[in-house]
Formats: structure tokens, sequence, C-alpha cells
């Protein structure tokens, strides 16, 4: 697989992230909720494959603990590692700042992302009932968790 390169999301890059996010996700993210993430000091950051944007992490880390809020992929580039690419590197960012667990939700209904994290070591620690919108109301999350020490 060809390398992925990373940098810092900054502001002006929200046009070409909610191109993907709306592109990946039946119910993607209000530009202002990646706002928030910037004002909160979340970790954001953008993968980029010879010079094309393919992806981003929003990731918050405080007391310990690292929470991986987003990962997207485009759908274009989605099945070829990618995905476990920037896990990898959310991971790398997160035991840099000597956290010692990485949390994440996962729609029930995604059986690829949860592939992806059980391959990683994540384990199910538990379920937020009604937690993600869907066209017909609401979708289940599981909680993974992953120990980083």
């Amino acid at each position: 697989m060809k390398h992925l390169a990373s940098r810092s999301m900054q502001g002006r890059d929200l046009a070409s992230v909610m191109q993907i996010e709306v592109a990946a996700y039946p119910q993607p993210w209000s530009e202002g909720i990646f706002r928030d993430c910037f004002n909160a000091n979340c970790q954001c950051t953008l993968y980029e494959l010879e010079g094309i944007l393919i992806g981003y992490s929003v990731m918050s880390m405080a007391a310990g603990e690292a929470h991986l809020l987003n990962l997207c992929i485009h759908p274009a580039y989605q099945g070829r590692g990618f995905g476990a690419a920037v896990l990898e590197q959310a991971l790398t960012m997160a035991r840099a700042k000597d956290t010692g667990t990485l949390f994440l939700e996962v729609r029930v209904s995604n059986l690829a992302a949860r592939r992806l994290y059980e391959s990683a070591g994540f384990n199910e620690i538990g379920q937020r009932f009604n937690y993600y919108p869907t066209a017909r109301g609401r979708e289940d999350a599981l909680v993974f968790a992953k120990v980083l020490v």
C-alpha cells in the first residue's frame, strides 16, 4: 500500500472534509461539529494519498484517555487498508500523549468498521441505545476500547 501523508486539519480544509463526510455517511456531521472539535482542541488530522485528501480522524484526549470521535475514508478509497492505516496513526498519536485507553463508538450495522476495530485489538465493552440518527429514527452504538499501555 502507498504511504499516507498526514497533517493537522485547518479551518480552510472544512469544505473538502465536508465533501467526504457527506459522501461517506447517511447522517453526516455538520461543519459546526467539526468547528466545535477545533475549539475543544481535538486532534483533527487529514490523510492524503499522493496529494489527494482521502480521509481524516478526529480524536479527543484528556485525563489519560482518548476518544476516537470520527474516522472516515472517502468511499472511493474504502476497502484498501487505508482505514487500518489511519487507525494505526490514531493509536500512535494517543500513545504519544500517554493515554491509557482509546474509546470509540460504532454503529451496530457498520460491520466493516466493527471488523476493523476488532482486528486492531479493540474489545466491545458496552452499548449506547438510540445513539446514532438514521433516516427512520435511531440506531444503537457499540462501545469499543483498547488499552494502550
